[in-house]
């Protein structure tokens, strides 16, 4: 969550300051890399960040680290309260040497709940909010997690929308405060404004569930060389289609006439248009769905995605030289600006690669600073300290 969030802001043009402990984040360890702790998953979350390493387990570290606070605008903190109020760097500490700090804590469920204490991770947030059970019913009633972290996307999303409000309302007030994003409140609401449905009343209009999304036949529909994706939604868009492909004893039939008709028999719909996908190959799907204006994508794979000519044509994928990782593959900023363009500020750090100058602009001294690393409370990218598994991997 914190990482997703701090990307956004950090493209948006923030100095982010990414704390670390000496062994790194953890994500450093996921996924292939030309050097350790440079991972696949690290590159793309944590450009335009700088790497500072402290051991906040050390007095002289958290002494620095609030230090920095001073001129920090915001804190943002990815870990659980308790352990945060063991170490003594809770709201209170920062706002005692920056009363107007905005001091967002990302916490797995609200403090004032019964499972405030309870460690959270994407996938336990993921099946407490529904997300398998949902898999389950639209699928062959096995549950499964969605294959993406999405619940940490989706609530450091909200995160950023909460910093960017305090920080407006600062602008005009002079106030800071403490908000707190659980993931669990996040994703629950996520979830259910799809899905809540008749539930929402008193007493329950029906057993909640949008038809729609639940289907087991939504589905990309195979073709008869491959796969499609393809909506047929609207009432029009059916017409078209049917007028398109010569059935006008489907324009007819009243399961296909509106959209309450269609989510009555929503299995029965996806399964004859799966029926009607398998007769065609897909050049010959795209050329009629085209012509007939009816929303169609190509299904893409991890392995083609960077070929789509949408992408190309818009400069998604943006060749990068790393100066530890060599040429990489960057994505740049989806959003479009007339006049203040957000790009990635610079490429993902290496392991407290910016440690030392952080530290210099909160005021310690060359000699404070080489006696915190002395003591461990520091370490930057050069530090012997940090390279016993140095190989390349």
């Amino acid at each position: 969550m914190g990482p997703f969030a701090t990307l956004q802001l950090g493209d948006l043009g923030a100095d982010v300051i990414k704390i670390e402990p000496p062994e790194g984040d953890i994500v450093r360890e996921i996924g292939p890399g030309r050097t350790p702790k440079m991972g696949g998953m690290f590159l793309h979350t944590n450009r335009s960040k700088r790497s500072l390493v402290l051991d906040l387990k050390q007095e002289g570290a958290r002494r620095a680290l609030l230090r920095l606070a001073r001129t920090a605008d915001v804190v943002i903190v990815n870990m659980r309260p308790k352990a945060l109020a063991r170490l003594g760097l809770g709201y209170e500490a920062f706002r005692a040497v920056r009363p107007d700090i905005v001091f967002l804590g990302l916490v797995g469920f609200g403090q004032d709940g019964p499972y405030a204490a309870r460690p959270a991770y994407d996938d336990l947030i993921q099946g407490a909010s529904g997300v398998p059970a949902l898999v389950a019913a639209a699928s062959d009633g096995t549950p499964r997690y969605a294959p993406v972290n999405i619940a940490d996307r989706v609530v450091g999303l909200f995160a950023v929308q909460a910093i960017l409000a305090a920080l407006y309302h600062r602008e005009r007030t002079g106030e800071g405060q403490e908000i707190e994003v659980p993931m669990f409140e996040t994703m629950t609401g996520f979830v259910l404004g799809d899905h809540f449905g008749g539930l929402s009343y008193r007493p329950p209009l029906d057993r909640g569930g949008y038809p729609r999304l639940m289907s087991r036949y939504r589905r990309p529909y195979e073709t008869a060389d491959g796969h499609m994706c393809v909506l047929i939604y609207t009432d029009k868009q059916w017409q078209s289609f049917f007028a398109a492909i010569g059935r006008p004893d489907l324009a007819a039939d009243p399961r296909f006439a509106s959209i309450k008709s269609r989510l009555r028999s929503i299995d029965e719909v996806y399964g004859e248009a799966g029926r009607i996908f398998l007769t065609r190959p897909n050049a010959e799907w795209r050329a009629l769905l085209e012509a007939a204006d009816i929303p169609n994508m190509p299904m893409h794979t991890l392995a083609t995605i960077q070929d789509d000519p949408h992408l190309r044509a818009v400069g998604f994928f943006e060749p990068v030289e790393h100066p530890i990782e060599g040429p990489v593959t960057s994505m740049r900023v989806p959003s479009r600006w007339s006049r203040t363009q957000p790009r990635a500020g610079r490429p993902a750090p290496g392991l407290g690669e910016h440690t030392r100058d952080v530290l210099a602009e909160a005021g310690l001294t060359a000699d404070e600073i080489d006696a915190l690393a002395a003591s461990g409370g520091c370490r930057d990218r050069g530090d012997p300290a940090r390279q016993p598994n140095e190989e390349t991997v």
